[in-house]
């Protein structure tokens, strides 16, 4: 007995559109009648983020969107009223207004003039416009988000970060990428240093400082008295740190993930102090760290052994540190050495010897090895990614297309 699909119940339809992309779903309702209802059942658009350009009033938009159970919107242009969402989506979750650069204080503040409880995730990335006015609004009225990204506010003061931790416990991600205003007292508001003032938000995970030019050393003491729940912490590019401050960050036992990628001040005494304590990082990146060499590599080995994720990239670290750290390093999954030119052959002998749980590994820029090194690399049984620069080998069964480029890397 055959069954056409026209017969299916609309139960069945939903769960088979379930597996359609967006622009998928939307064809699939323009079919006929049937398959149109079965596109609104609640189960097709779960998890869906709705992209919207807001240029002019469409009545049917938010209705239509309530409909489906779409709890998740960006906003790719902001035309109207940032209120003309807030009204038209009560029951809001996820709001991104990354970019959108004339959304400015008043506009936020007419948008967020009550409560709004169900709001968990918002992103201001890149609105250069905002400040610490929309940041009071936002600790006011969205006493349960627990993503903020600010990436690029430039605007963003100690102050502001004062009213985030007054306002936003339950908080468990913040970005502050490029607050260049930023200092340590910021950070010890965050981290509930000034408990007369603001409780802090101590159940932070993950917290991006990138490019935060003002913070030092004290800013990581701070982190580490009072976020003593933070899973991931981006310093990159935070010039002011020092490897004073690793010791801070040595004893912060639910730390996973640490990235120190192009913080100049930061040497092999840091990672002797990260490898002395009690931390179990699974992911390090000290790329572009010109004082980490090869003494790192055997700290890394003594404490550092369960890392699972390495970047290494442009340290001056050679052979002799890749033989000192490999036959502590079973779990290692992903190795990122490129540009350290002194790496050879020999080293990637040692790293197809000992690293066989390895997947991916970066080799740009690396000039002094040779087709005789790549060989031994491609026949680590588990590597699926080696990058040779602009070449990606995402199935490595050989060698194959790295030796046709091979002469740009030979010695």
């Amino acid at each position: 007995m055959e069954v056409h699909v026209s017969s299916l119940f609309p139960e069945i339809l939903a769960m088979i559109f379930n597996y359609l992309d967006v622009k998928g779903k939307g064809r699939v309702a323009q079919v006929c009648t049937a398959w149109k209802d079965a596109t609104y059942h609640k189960s097709v658009w779960r998890g869906v983020e709705a992209k919207l350009h807001l240029r002019r009033a469409n009545p049917s938009l938010f209705p239509s969107l309530q409909t489906r159970g779409i709890k998740k919107v960006q906003i790719l242009s902001l035309r109207r009223s940032l209120s003309y969402v807030i009204q038209g989506m009560p029951n809001i979750e996820s709001l991104n207004l990354s970019g959108c650069y004339n959304l400015t204080d008043n506009g936020l503040g007419h948008a967020f003039v009550q409560d709004i409880s169900s709001l968990r995730t918002l992103n201001l990335s890149l609105c250069k416009q905002i400040t610490d006015s929309s940041l009071g609004r936002i600790a006011q009225y969205l006493k349960n988000l627990e993503q903020l990204d600010l990436g690029g506010c430039s605007n963003i003061t100690n102050t502001g970060l004062l009213l985030v931790a007054w306002g936003l416990h339950k908080l468990k991600s913040l970005n502050l990428r490029s607050c260049r205003h930023v200092s340590d007292v910021g950070i010890g508001h965050l981290a509930g240093m000034t408990r007369s003032a603001a409780e802090g938000c101590l159940s932070l995970e993950h917290l991006t400082l990138q490019d935060c030019q003002k913070l030092t050393d004290l800013s990581l003491k701070h982190i580490s008295k009072g976020l003593n729940k933070l899973k991931v912490l981006n310093l990159s590019f935070c010039g002011g740190i020092s490897d004073a401050g690793m010791i801070h960050l040595s004893h912060m036992t639910q730390l996973w993930t640490l990235n120190l990628r192009s913080c100049d001040n930061i040497s092999d005494t840091g990672i002797m102090h990260l490898s002395m304590g009690t931390l179990r990082l699974y992911g390090l990146d000290v790329s572009f760290c010109d004082k980490v060499g090869d003494q790192s590599l055997a700290y890394i080995a003594q404490g550092l052994y369960q890392l699972k994720s390495l970047s290494l990239c442009s340290c001056h670290i050679s052979d002799d540190g890749i033989n000192r750290m490999v036959r502590q390093m079973h779990e290692l999954k992903t190795l990122n050495i490129g540009q350290c030119v002194r790496i050879t052959d020999k080293g990637l002998e040692l790293i197809a010897d000992h690293l066989t749980q390895l997947t991916g590994i970066d080799l740009y820029g690396c000039t002094k090895i040779t087709k005789r090194g790549l060989e031994r690399i491609t026949q680590l049984p588990c590597l699926k990614v080696l990058n040779l620069g602009l070449w990606q080998m995402t199935e490595v069964k050989g060698l194959g297309d790295a030796s046709e480029i091979l002469p740009c890397y030979t010695s």
